[in-house]
């Protein structure tokens, strides 16, 4: 598996890496504050050692690509953070998408790939995409396994989430 993980991250060094929106989320409410992230309901299935691997993780890529649906559900999210923290979280957000490589896809073309029903407007937005152009990084076991067998080169965050796994530059 870490060969693999290894090999895709050489491939898409460039590119660029295409992050889900809990893994995006997990970005923002650990730079505002890592003892949060296993409180926050939102991103309560993380720890801060998660944050601390995603940090690693971005930092290797070039590009770190979004789309404005995956920002909005992050920002929807975020908002549900209690003050202090909900200010200074949308803070960092507003930051954070300076940084960020925002691809916009128009709705229509969207909602005509076979799988929108049941995969919905962002993850279709995600496959729409990322494909033959960025790896993908999520925690959604059901979108990951559908990107995979698309053919879309996808890492599940819950896959490398394991105690000492580091990448190495």
């Amino acid at each position: 598996m870490k060969d693999f993980v290894r090999f895709l991250f050489e491939k898409y060094k460039q590119k660029g890496i295409l992050i889900d929106t809990n893994i995006l989320l997990l970005w923002f409410v650990g730079t505002v504050n890592r003892e949060r992230i296993s409180k926050f309901n939102r991103t309560e299935k993380f720890v801060p050692e998660d944050y601390d691997l995603l940090l690693q993780i971005l930092s290797y890529f070039n590009r770190i690509v979004t789309t404005p649906n995956i920002l909005t559900e992050v920002n929807s999210l975020a908002n549900q953070l209690g003050e202090p923290e909900r200010s200074k979280c949308l803070s960092v957000f507003a930051e954070g998408v300076a940084k960020l490589n925002e691809s916009y896809l128009e709705s229509t073309e969207v909602v005509r790939t076979d799988s929108f029903t049941k995969f919905g407007l962002t993850d279709c937005g995600i496959a729409t995409l990322a494909k033959n152009k960025y790896l993908v990084l999520t925690d959604d076991l059901k979108l990951a396994s559908y990107l995979q067998k698309i053919g879309i080169d996808t890492i599940n965050f819950n896959n490398i989430r394991p105690s000492g796994w580091k990448y190495k530059k």
